[in-house]
């Protein structure tokens, strides 16, 4: 049993995060700022859910109040810490980039500093698929170069990235980022496809399909990104012995850091997503066509080997499957 500093809790990953690490008998304590970026009555509803749990302690605060997170690191001792608090979003960096630095880069600072001076063993943090940026070689591999972000979002969760490796090397502090891919499910976040296309074919009007549907994207069901995020925090990041200056592997590091792909290993057409998602509504959709979007970029693909290798696990969830389970939780929270 750890006791584990999930932030982002009220947030999608970090709830269902949370409770599987309640379930399994760890202390968690769930820090969110619940900021309106998005509905807040749909993370105050998560929230319910694992107010009461055994083992589970709410606290309302932002990562870059530096002198709170200081109180809580220093009060809670935390074994170790995963961070999946940030100011998300591709489209809204384009409008609102001081959110991103605020959160995603002096909020990551705070985490770091709470982490280095506590004694955490293990510091597990969201990083995006979006870091591959305007990368066109597929599979996306972590042991490919990210240095042309095409969002400022993008470009703050590499810039995590190498704040951590910093702290690795520098403190020896076992840190591990992981590029999540597209995730969908129950409880999902509203600004996200697959909750848009939904609540729009369910209330008959037309649907925004970007790139005129040319989009592929590694869809990743919410159960599949939680067992490997539990696998990994679980797994705490070390030494590549083999790592050479002379042919430097950007996945890994002489210092204690790692990242890894967590995606299905299998994209999906835009277009069939659509149909999958009007066969487990029964209703079709109507479509306005639209040219791609600044700063999206129109195909993710994972690499999972590593994944696979360090933890055992590869992600496998039907796309038919997770939007069927998706669309019956839609039905039911929203009693349609």
């Amino acid at each position: 049993m750890s006791k584990i500093l999930v932030t982002g809790a009220a947030g999608f990953i970090g709830f269902h995060l949370t409770n599987r690490l309640l379930a399994r008998g760890d202390q968690v304590v769930g820090l969110d700022n619940l900021n309106d970026y998005y509905e807040v009555s749909l993370k105050q509803a998560r929230l319910a859910q694992l107010d009461g749990q055994p083992g589970f302690r709410f606290v309302q605060m932002s990562l870059e109040d530096r002198a709170g997170m200081e109180k809580l690191f220093v009060a809670e001792r935390f074994d170790k810490v995963v961070n999946l608090a940030a100011q998300a979003g591709v489209r809204y960096s384009l409008e609102n980039p001081h959110a991103y630095v605020d959160s995603n880069l002096v909020g990551f600072m705070n985490i770091l500093e709470g982490c280095r001076h506590n004694d955490v063993q293990h510091l597990v943090f969201a990083s995006s698929s979006s870091v591959y940026g305007a990368n066109t070689r597929m599979p996306f591999s972590i042991h490919h170069n990210v240095d042309h972000p095409v969002s400022l979002y993008a470009a703050t969760k590499k810039a995590n990235e190498l704040m951590a490796h910093t702290y690795s090397h520098l403190y020896r502090l076992p840190t591990t980022g992981l590029r999540f891919f597209t995730v969908y499910g129950p409880w999902g976040r509203p600004d996200m496809a697959l909750f848009l296309f939904t609540k729009a074919i369910l209330e008959d009007r037309p649907i925004d399909v970007f790139n005129y549907g040319k989009m592929r994207r590694d869809f990743t069901y919410i159960d599949d990104i939680v067992e490997g995020v539990v696998r990994v925090t679980d797994n705490t990041a070390t030494p590549n012995p083999d790592w050479s200056s002379d042919t430097p592997d950007p996945g890994t590091s002489a210092a204690p850091y790692r990242n890894y792909n967590i995606g299905n290993n299998s994209p999906v057409e835009l277009m069939h997503l659509i149909e999958t998602l009007e066969q487990a509504l029964g209703k079709k959709a109507q479509k306005n066509l639209l040219p791609i979007q600044p700063g999206d970029v129109p195909a993710t693909y994972a690499d999972v080997e590593d994944l696979v290798q360090d933890v055992g696990f590869k992600p496998a969830t039907p796309i038919d499957e997770g939007v069927e389970r998706f669309v019956e939780w839609y039905r039911g929270y929203y009693k349609i």
